[in-house]
This record gives C-alpha cells, sequence and structure tokens, in this order.
C-alpha cells in the first residue's frame, strides 16, 4: 500500500484535499442578496464565507474536498425533509435540524436562492429584525 498523508501517532492520515475558492462573482452576488437585510454581517469562515444576524448564522458558502461549491442555509423544519427529498441541488446537512444545502453550479436559480436566503434570514433574526424584511 503506497503511503498517502502524513504519519501522525498511532497511525497514517489520510492527505488533506484542497478545497477551490468560490468564485468571487458568486460571493458578491451572495453579498447583494443578503446584505439588504438589516444588521447582517459578512465574514470569513473556517472555510468560504458565511453571513451572520447578529450571532446567528444565516449562510454559508464554500468549496467542497469533491471540488464542488456549496450553500447551507437554515429553513423551517417542517420544510426540511421536502428539501431532502427533492434531491440534487438540494441536500439536508448532517448538522441541526433546520440547515438545508444547496450545490451552486452555472444552473442555479439565484431568483430562488434569494427567496431561500430570505427565508433563512427571517428564520435567524430576532422577530423585530424579521418583521421589516418583504417575505417572498
Amino acid at each position: 500500500m503506497p503511503d498517502v498523508g502524513a504519519r501522525c501517532k498511532g497511525g497514517w492520515v489520510a492527505e488533506r484535499v484542497e478545497r477551490p475558492d468560490v468564485p468571487d462573482a458568486w460571493v458578491r452576488r451572495l453579498a447583494t442578496i443578503i446584505g439588504r437585510f438589516p444588521e447582517t454581517t459578512q465574514e470569513r469562515a473556517w472555510v468560504g464565507t458565511c453571513w451572520r444576524v447578529r450571532r446567528a448564522t444565516i449562510a454559508h458558502v464554500f468549496g467542497g474536498e469533491d471540488q464542488r461549491f456549496r450553500i447551507t442555509f437554515r429553513a423551517d423544519p417542517s420544510e426540511v425533509l421536502a428539501f431532502e427529498h427533492l434531491g440534487p441541488p438540494y441536500f439536508r446537512a448532517s448538522w441541526g435540524a433546520n440547515v438545508v444545502g444547496m450545490i451552486l453550479d452555472r444552473r442555479t436559480d439565484w431568483t430562488e436562492l434569494a427567496e431561500l436566503l430570505t427565508d433563512s434570514y427571517c428564520l435567524q433574526a430576532p422577530a423585530q429584525l424579521a418583521e421589516r424584511v418583504a417575505r417572498p
């Protein structure tokens, strides 16, 4: 068996796969959508970029080890199963009861994504902020 990765205490570890950077044009487009909501901030995440309202995450966009781009966001818990059953480009995240994801590519429907991000903001924001946002 060929040596893969680096030797660490107790054995071998797999080689780390680089994640691609999300195209700047997509980050700017997401920032335009989310930036119109009250009290949002954009910050560098452990990988990719995330947007928050106060301390709550609205969305997180990043490149995966499989070289595909993803965005995760919050959905009403009653809708999470529906997204999961729709299949690609949607997926259910493995963390959080209300976290849904979407693969981003050249076929992404940005109007639909803007609606989903609006819903995510309204779920994560304090009520007095969410009330100031027009829902689709």
